[in-house]
């Protein structure tokens, strides 16, 4: 989705992911499990906060509100942890359905995210198979 295209459509997703692999995986994942809601993606914490805060290249578009976020951790800028604690800090945002992808799976990790009431934590699988299996968890959790 073009970022013009948000003042016209909200996007139901956001993804907070900064490879671009990823992103593209992720992105074909969807289209295999038919998941119909809009997804945008923001490349690291700074760009998430701006967007659901409406700050700097959002400022005048004013986006909806997504119904959900998909959320890597470990990111360059600021980091997915650090978006999340601010994220859960702010009145606005507190009750957004956050879903962590990451490669991560340590227990540090998983405690965090269950201290800022992530909704489900998920380990980066290793193959597109299991991505699949994840993109229709997703699809329940987020539609």
């Amino acid at each position: 989705m073009k970022l013009n295209d948000l003042k016209k459509e909200s996007p139901a997703i956001l993804i907070a992911e900064d490879d671009p692999d990823d992103r593209f995986l992720i992105e074909q994942a969807f289209q295999e499990v038919n998941l119909s809601n809009k997804v945008y993606f923001v490349e690291d914490g700074e760009e998430l906060l701006d967007y659901l805060l409406w700050r700097s290249k959002y400022a005048d578009m004013k986006p909806s509100r997504p119904k959900c976020l998909l959320l890597d951790l470990k990111m360059p800028r600021m980091g997915g942890r650090e978006a999340l604690r601010e994220i859960r800090q702010d009145p606005d945002l507190a009750d957004l359905t956050v879903v962590v992808l990451s490669t991560s799976n340590s227990d540090n990790d998983r405690g965090y995210c269950k201290k800022f009431g992530v909704h489900e934590y998920m380990t980066k699988p290793d193959s597109f198979i299991k991505l699949l299996e994840l993109a229709d968890r997703i699809k329940k959790i987020c539609t």
